[in-house]
């Protein structure tokens, strides 16, 4: 039987981010995701910067050799803003994303498909 042939778009997360790294969203077993579209708001009067990795299961954030997982890695949103990101980006199960900031107030908004 073929593998992932019931795509069903969907939101995948919509969260705050900390400043401490979190999972913001994992891929169900046996499903596979697809981001599409990342926005991210910045609430503020003040830039923060954002951190935002793509995590293979069993890996942790990084952007060494084994773990050079970073979409985004130190970008600064400035004031009231929001920053963008529109592409193709595959994640297989039990895949993560987890993201971390400089300081509160960016929330982020992942949409996609998931596939099983």
């Amino acid at each position: 039987m073929a593998q992932y042939q019931n795509i069903v778009a969907a939101k995948l997360c919509q969260a705050p981010i900390s400043t401490s790294y979190s999972t913001i969203y994992t891929v169900p077993a046996l499903t596979q995701g697809y981001v599409k579209d990342i926005d991210i708001a910045n609430t503020t009067a003040s830039a923060v910067s954002v951190y935002v990795h793509l995590v293979a299961y069993g890996s942790t954030a990084g952007t060494t050799d084994g773990s050079a997982n970073a979409l985004f890695y130190n970008v600064s949103i400035p004031a009231y803003s929001t920053l963008q990101w529109t592409g193709t980006q595959l994640l297989n199960p039990n895949d993560m994303i987890q993201v971390k900031a400089s300081a509160t107030g960016l929330n982020i908004t992942v949409s996609g498909a998931q596939a099983t």
